[in-house]
């Protein structure tokens, strides 16, 4: 939908979070924004996730954008180390390594394609998006969904005013408002329960179903095709990080039947 919308990446991100953002007031009905640093970090983070990621996907492969926001896991890891000590394990190591071998063969491929930029972007994205994840960690205890509502809100105020720039036609209009509701606000609420239940690396690596189907609809849908580099590296990348999560479920499996 972000490749069919005709008009600026940065007025996408906004009006969609604007969509998003009254679509998560009408769910929470009274929001409760506690100004700590981790919901304000949380916030920034999710913001700053949503401009790179819909810039990265107008300027790159729609398969670079997905996959290299992906690259999230090794951040988190790192992150959750230090911030929430949450401990890495020699599987996540080997996930990390395989996955920075991934990014490599996409910034091959954006240099062949002239994807350069996009690519940037895709990863400055996976940054934003695992601080995003480890900062709703920290408020495990709290209310997270106030921090996506926040993190909504900032994108609609940087976002919404280069709409000005070139309007989008009635569909592209429809398209930005499906988004809101079904690609931000009913996910994201539904990341708030879960978050609250599982580590920040699980939930990252859970949600690895994303850049799977990504690329597949795009291609349908438009038909474009990403590079062969980028193609091996999303392969390594997602081989990589679903072992990983079977790996851990089996792990868990076995430790709570012993």
């Amino acid at each position: 939908m972000i490749k069919l919308v005709d008009c600026h990446p940065l007025a996408i991100a906004g009006v969609r979070s604007a969509v998003a953002s009254i679509f998560l007031l009408i769910l929470i009905r009274r929001p409760h924004f506690t100004w700590s640093f981790p919901q304000i970090a949380g916030a920034i983070s999710l913001a700053a996730t949503f401009i790179t990621f819909v810039m990265a996907t107008k300027f790159t492969t729609a398969a670079n954008a997905i996959l290299l926001q992906y690259t999230a896991p090794i951040y988190v890891s790192l992150l959750g180390l230090w911030l929430l000590k949450e401990k890495v394990k020699l599987l996540d190591i080997i996930t990390m390594v395989l996955v920075l071998g991934g990014m490599v063969l996409f910034l091959i491929d954006g240099l062949v394609v002239g994807g350069l930029a996009g690519d940037l972007l895709g990863i400055a994205a996976g940054v934003s998006f695992a601080c995003f994840f480890v900062f709703t960690r920290m408020q495990k205890h709290e209310s997270p969904i106030n921090t996506v509502l926040l993190g909504n809100i900032l994108t609609a105020l940087v976002g919404v005013p280069f709409i000005t720039l070139q309007y989008p036609d009635l569909y592209g209009w429809i398209d930005i408002a499906l988004m809101g509701i079904i690609q931000l606000g009913i996910p994201y609420a539904l990341y708030s329960i879960a978050i609250k239940r599982i580590t920040a690396l699980e939930a990252v690596l859970t949600s690895a179903i994303e850049p799977i189907l990504n690329p597949l609809w795009v291609l349908l849908v438009l038909g474009e095709k990403p590079g062969q580099w980028a193609l091996a590296g999303g392969l390594i990348v997602l081989v990589s990080v679903t072992v990983r999560g079977i790996i851990s479920a089996r792990n868990a499996n076995m430790a709570d039947r012993s």
